[in-house]
């Protein structure tokens, strides 16, 4: 069963970067992006990678993020 945390602070979004952790995004109660992982975040963008050209820029304030880690 998979363990799903909330990433709030930057400690939480260094540690998903730095551990290569898949996480999910949420906007508006709506899943966009799933099984991508963080290779760069600001106070206000993150940059997820889900496969070599793949890159997405997430808006901080409008999304949810979420880490998954298997148990």
């Amino acid at each position: 069963m998979a363990t799903v945390r909330e990433l709030l602070t930057e400690a939480d979004f260094r540690e998903a970067e730095e551990q290569r952790l898949p996480i999910r995004v949420f906007r508006d109660d709506h899943l966009i992006d799933s099984l991508t992982y963080i290779i760069r975040f600001t106070e206000s963008t993150v940059i997820t990678q889900s496969d070599v050209s793949d890159l997405t820029y997430h808006s901080r304030g409008e999304c949810q993020f979420f880490e998954i880690r298997k148990s």
